[in-house]
C-alpha cells in the first residue's frame, strides 16, 4: 500500500470510540506496510503531558503538544493519529493550520449512549458531582462543524465506523487501497 504522511485527528467525547476505531485503522494500515503512530489521549497525559491538569489552558497545551508531534510524524511520512477528546474547536483549528495533510474524524455519539456505555465510570462520577469540569457534562465539548469524516458510534459497530473512516481516507486520496 502506498501512502503519504498525514494526520488523522479523532475527536469526540469520552467513550465515543475514538481509540477503538483508531486501533482498527492502525492495524489495517500496518498490515498494508504503512508506518503509523497513535497518540492516545490517556497515554499522552501519562507521558508527554504529565503534570497537566484539566483546566482549559492545560487542555489547550495538551492538544498543542499532540498536534506538534503529529505534525512532525506526518511530515516525515508517518500516518499520525490523535485519539484525544480535544474539546475546543479553536485549538483543533489551530492544530489543523499547522499540519499540511490534516483529516478530522468526528466520533459522534449521543450522551445517553455514552452514559450507558461509560467504560471508565466517569460519567456516573461527573453526574454525581464527584468529578468537576468533565467534558460533555459540566465542561463544553464543541463538535466540529466541517469534519472530513463523521461516524456515529451509537448506531454503528466499531468495524462499521472504521469502514466509514477508511472509505473516506481513500476518497480524499490519503491512502491508496
Amino acid at each position: 500500500m502506498e501512502h503519504k504522511g498525514f494526520t488523522l485527528w479523532f475527536t469526540g467525547l469520552s467513550g465515543s470510540g475514538k481509540s477503538t476505531v483508531a486501533n482498527i485503522i492502525e492495524k489495517r494500515l500496518k498490515d498494508g506496510g504503512a508506518k503509523v503512530e497513535i497518540l492516545d489521549g490517556d497515554v499522552v497525559r501519562t507521558n508527554l503531558s504529565k503534570g497537566l491538569g484539566f483546566s482549559k489552558e492545560d487542555r489547550d497545551i495538551n492538544i498543542r503538544r499532540i498536534g506538534f508531534v503529529c505534525g512532525l510524524l506526518s511530515r516525515n511520512g508517518v500516518i499520525a493519529m490523535s485519539a484525544a477528546i480535544s474539546p475546543y474547536k479553536a485549538i483543533r483549528d489551530e492544530v489543523r493550520s499547522t499540519i499540511d495533510n490534516f483529516v478530522e474524524a468526528y466520533a459522534d455519539c449521543d450522551l445517553d449512549t455514552l452514559i450507558e456505555r461509560d467504560p471508565k465510570g466517569l460519567y456516573k462520577k461527573a453526574l454525581a458531582g464527584e468529578i468537576k469540569g468533565f467534558t460533555g457534562i459540566d465542561d463544553p465539548y464543541e463538535a466540529p462543524e466541517n469534519a472530513e469524516i463523521v461516524f456515529d458510534s451509537a448506531k454503528q459497530t466499531p468495524e462499521e465506523s472504521a469502514e466509514i473512516v477508511w472509505a473516506r481516507l481513500v476518497e480524499l486520496g490519503m491512502i491508496k487501497p
